[in-house]
């Protein structure tokens, strides 16, 4: 009887050790909105602290948010423990990277970067784009 329980949980939880969780490259939620002003970035990094994510702009162009997500109460180790069984292993943990072409009007000289409560915001100040300078050539 003990093994009708455990195969309708299961059923309904088929995933127990989710890969997702476990795999070595996580993908964290970004947000981007624009306003009259700037661009504004919202990244999720829950447990992280600013000295472990690096954000960096390449060639002027594109924006990479970079680092890792460690989980002290779990690592490969830990499933090696007699008295212990992982049920579920859902929270991410890995290396992570997100890549973002910046549009033209971005100011990259002025980003601000801020964390709070395991989100980091990135403000990007927008400047005008002067139009290229038509010149009319008359035609003799």
């Amino acid at each position: 009887m003990a093994l009708i329980p455990q195969l309708l949980e299961n059923i309904f939880q088929p995933l127990s050790l989710n890969d997702s969780g476990t795999s070595e490259f996580v993908n964290p939620r970004v947000d981007w909105k624009e306003n009259e002003e700037a661009h504004v970035f919202k990244v999720d990094l829950p447990g992280l602290n600013k000295e472990e994510i690096k954000v960096e702009i390449e060639e002027g162009k594109v924006l990479q948010i970079s680092g890792e997500i460690k989980d002290a109460d779990f690592n490969k180790d830990d499933q090696k423990k007699e008295n212990e069984t992982w049920r579920r292993v859902e929270r991410p943990r890995g290396k992570f990277c997100r890549r973002f072409w910046l549009p033209e009007n971005a100011k990259i000289d002025e980003v601000k970067a801020s964390m709070e409560n395991g989100v980091l915001t990135l403000t990007i100040p927008k400047q005008e784009i002067k139009k290229p300078e038509v010149k009319t050539i008359e035609i003799n």
